[in-house]
């Protein structure tokens, strides 16, 4: 049998990305676009979302900006349901939008800070998948895909609470795929190490020992010895969200340079 064309990976297939205006937001939806998807860039920034927008429809590909925060479940209710209608069907949802909230040992954190990072990565999760899942029953099935994090893997000292809630993120994939298995509705997470993102631009600006230590401290970190890319990232997400892992559901896609396995 002849392997099928990229471009026909994700061919009739809708596809929902949050967070989908920058960094592996944007990838993913570049990436989904061209593997065939319709895409639904989802952000709250509307101006960035539209250039994502463009860029696809430039290169051939069909894409609708949806304004929305994913705190605010009726603007997410809302989104979910523009996109339907724009388009039918919905198949794939890519809940991707994140913060990485106070840099703090837990004692030090306030209640605000706690409740600002989980209310963004864990209940912005919990509401798109929960807007999305109707569709993609009457759809007959789907492919939910959670970026967490290696940080949703193991432990270390810098952000502890956004830890946590990268493990939460894993957690409601692995529970939602015993869940709606029967509904054919698949669910995994994407573990991503070090991504050259434009967070982590701004985090190298303000390190003490200057962006070249920043960026050298973030490659010696992975065994590859180097950042990944936000397409090292986009490229899992199509698999995924392709009928090529029609037997994957419940289980972690890492995407770091090797620094789980040491």
């Amino acid at each position: 049998m002849t392997a099928p064309t990229t471009t026909a990976r994700l061919a009739g297939k809708v596809a929902v990305v949050t967070g989908g205006a920058d960094g592996i937001g944007r990838a993913t939806c570049l990436r989904l676009a061209d593997a065939g998807a319709a895409v639904v860039v989802l952000d709250r920034d509307g101006a960035k979302a539209a250039d994502v927008v463009a860029a696809i429809e430039d290169a051939g590909g069909r894409a609708m900006a949806a304004v929305a925060d994913v705190t605010v479940e009726d603007q997410v209710r809302a989104a979910v349901s523009d996109a339907a209608r724009q388009y039918g069907r919905i198949d794939v949802l890519v809940n991707n939008a994140a913060i990485p909230g106070a840099q703090k040992p837990t004692h030090e954190v306030t209640e605000d800070e706690f409740d600002e990072l989980f209310d963004v990565d864990v209940k912005g999760v919990f509401f798109c998948t929960k807007h999305v899942i109707p569709h993609m029953l009457a759809a007959g099935g789907g492919s939910v895909i959670h970026i967490s994090s290696i940080n949703g893997l193991v432990g270390n000292k810098d952000v502890p609470l956004y830890h946590a809630a990268k493990g939460a993120v894993r957690l409601m994939a692995k529970t939602d795929a015993v869940v709606y298995a029967e509904n054919k509705i698949r669910f995994n997470s994407i573990h991503p190490g070090s991504i050259r993102t434009a967070l982590s631009e701004k985090l190298a600006a303000i390190h003490p020992g200057g962006p070249d230590a920043y960026f050298q401290w973030l490659a010696d970190m992975h065994p590859l010895g180097h950042q990944g890319e936000p397409d090292d990232i986009a490229y899992g997400v199509v698999y995924l969200a392709s009928d090529e892992a029609k037997f994957v559901t419940g289980t972690e896609l890492v995407i770091d340079g090797g620094y789980t396995a040491q």
